[in-house]
C-alpha cells in the first residue's frame, strides 16, 4: 500500500503541472542498469500503435498505445533487462475524469501493465516507475478536436 500511495502521489503530482510535458525522476545516487531502450512488447493487444513514449531513467522505458477502433489507450512499462523482481508502476487516466485512474504495481521481472482507458477525444496522463526510477507525461497526448467535439456532445 506504501508504494501505492508514493506513485498515486507521483501521477498526481504531474497533473497538477501545467498541461505540458514529461517529469522525469531519479534519486541522487542510484545504481542504473545500462543497455538498449526497452522495445515495446506489444502486449496491449491486436490494434494497439504506439503513439508516445518515455525513459524511464535509463532502466526502461513507458509506452502509450492507441487503438482507433476500440478508442482505448494503453499503458505498459518495460524494463531494458528483464532480471530480479523490482517495484514497477503503469499508470493511465483521462484529464476529463482524472477521479478513476487505471494502474497496474507490483515487483516484476519485466514489465508492468498493460493497463487500459477509454479516451476517445480525451487528453490523457500516464506514466510508469522502474524501481526509484519514474517518468510521467500529461496532457501531450489528446484527441483530435472533431472527436472531442464529438465525444462532449454524448449523453
Amino acid at each position: 500500500m506504501k508504494r501505492s500511495k508514493r506513485a498515486l502521489t507521483a501521477a498526481l503530482a504531474a497533473t497538477g503541472m501545467a498541461c505540458a510535458g514529461l517529469v522525469a525522476t531519479a534519486p541522487a545516487a542510484s545504481a542504473a542498469t545500462s543497455g538498449a531502450t526497452a522495445a515495446y512488447n506489444g502486449v496491449c493487444g491486436s490494434g494497439y500503435k504506439v503513439v508516445n513514449s518515455a525513459p524511464v531513467g535509463s532502466v526502461g522505458t513507458v509506452y502509450l498505445t492507441y487503438n482507433s477502433t476500440s478508442g482505448k489507450n494503453c499503458v505498459v512499462t518495460i524494463r531494458n533487462t528483464a532480471g530480479s523482481p523490482t517495484y514497477m508502476f503503469a499508470y493511465l487516466n483521462t484529464l476529463d475524469d482524472p477521479s478513476d485512474p487505471a494502474y497496474d504495481e507490483g515487483e516484476y521481472r519485466s514489465y508492468a501493465g498493460p493497463v487500459y482507458k477509454y479516451a476517445r477525444g480525451m487528453c490523457v496522463e500516464w506514466g510508469g516507475i522502474i524501481g526509484t526510477w519514474e517518468a510521467f507525461n500529461t496532457g501531450s497526448n489528446c484527441g483530435s478536436l472533431a472527436a472531442r467535439a464529438t465525444f462532449a456532445g454524448k449523453d
